[in-house]
């Protein structure tokens, strides 16, 4: 058996020093523009294509580490460049990884590469869950998917809101109501591909953080698509609901299945928030003076920093944990993936405040960065699972009692 260690073998530091080149010269200088435009960064992405970060290769070499833990490093460094920006770079990852969960190796193969693109000719992906009253109660989706036998078509209609490259996306991976009356395991997860009628963009969402990147509804509106479609297959969809109307276990609904494998990375972008906002108020604090004095001198702000220091790394452990699990197939039995967004997410939210207490009036306005971290962090205990719910997971997880 080998002996533990946990240091990054030179596959991992070699990423690891790559992406944060990229980020460090290319994202930051970037990142206060592309957040006070509102839009795509496109330019951006390009440039990521063009070196092969925006990529299928590029996500495939990632998630094949046997650790689990190369694409969470890579995730804490774009995110250290900019959280705007990498998730305009990584929303597709969502759509790959609900492809990747739900469907068959055939389907991967047509789908995945279509969701990237080239560098000559770039493509966005989508992965539409949320409604308008259905966030974190996704077992209420109201987004109906009808067969028509007579066609082999399967047809959709409803809403999806809060959606990262929504209506701008090439290919859009929805989550659909088949049997409402099962609830969540009464769902599937079907591709509807670039240039399907019945599928337009909604309202873009003004967002407090992460501008950077895209969001807005999705609209589908007698959305047809052929039935090869359906993740998974039909046969595979109609034995689990068979199963599901026996009353018998019918394994993971889809939309949860894909949350799953991504919550490590949720946290790996709150990890890098939080430790570009830390670096960045340790070097104020040491250069500012007040009373004759470095501030860092001081109890108050050295404590802070301290703490700061503390809960960062504290995020780190919890992140690669939940990867490696993640990538060795150990079983999350008391919630270890909802454990690492939760702490990263509550960890950027209170160190980038910190921050903005240490940097004082410099650290409230647009002139620097810690404001925007700020509001970057927000939404680190929001989207794909509430805080709260995150809470409920692990309740659920390490007490074997269905909590309400």
């Amino acid at each position: 058996m080998a002996d533990f260690s946990m240091e990054l073998n030179e596959d991992q530091k070699t990423v690891q020093s790559w992406v944060h080149d990229f980020a460090e010269n290319v994202m930051r200088p970037a990142a206060h523009e592309w957040d006070e435009r509102e839009e795509t960064p496109w330019p951006i992405i390009q440039e990521a294509a063009n070196i092969g970060l925006y990529s299928m290769d590029f996500m495939a070499d990632a998630f094949s580490d046997p650790m689990g833990l190369k694409m969470v490093i890579a995730l804490e460094e774009l995110a250290w460049g900019d959280a705007g920006i990498t998730l305009a770079l990584m929303g597709t990852t969502l759509a790959v990884a609900g492809i990747m969960a739900n469907g068959t190796p055939e389907q991967a193969m047509e789908w995945v590469p279509q969701c990237f693109g080239t560098p000559d000719d770039l493509k966005l992906a989508a992965f539409g869950v949320s409604e308008p009253d259905a966030g974190s109660d996704v077992s209420s989706l109201k987004t109906r998917a009808v067969y028509d036998a007579s066609t082999d078509e399967w047809v959709l209609n409803g809403t999806k809101t809060w959606i990262t490259n929504g209506g701008i996306a090439n290919t859009h991976v929805i989550v659909a109501s088949v049997e409402p009356e099962l609830a969540g395991r009464g769902q599937a997860s079907f591709v509807i591909p670039e240039g399907t009628k019945g599928i337009s963009m909604g309202q873009k969402f003004q967002k407090m953080g992460i501008r950077a990147s895209h969001t807005a509804e999705v609209v589908l509106d007698d959305c047809r698509i052929p039935g090869r479609m359906l993740l998974g297959g039909k046969e595979k969809l109609d034995e689990r609901l068979a199963r599901a109307r026996e009353g018998k276990k019918s394994g993971v609904q889809a939309a949860m299945k894909t949350f799953e494998t991504t919550r490590p990375s949720v946290g790996a972008q709150a990890l890098g928030i939080a430790r570009a906002a830390y670096e960045y108020s340790l070097d104020y604090a040491k250069e500012r003076k007040q009373f004759g004095r470095p501030i860092i001198e001081n109890q108050a702000i050295a404590f802070k920093l301290a703490n700061m220091k503390m809960h960062i790394d504290a995020s780190r452990l919890l992140v690669w944990r939940a990867a490696w699990m993640g990538a060795t197939g150990q079983p999350f039995t008391a919630g270890e993936g909802s454990m690492s967004k939760l702490y990263a997410g509550e960890t950027a939210v209170r160190v980038t405040e910190d921050a903005i207490q240490i940097l004082g009036g410099y650290g409230y306005v647009r002139e620097y960065p810690v404001e925007r971290w700020h509001r970057d962090s927000k939404i680190f205990t929001i989207f794909e699972g509430t805080s709260e719910i995150q809470q409920l997971i692990i309740a659920r997880a390490i007490s074997g009692i269905h909590i309400k």
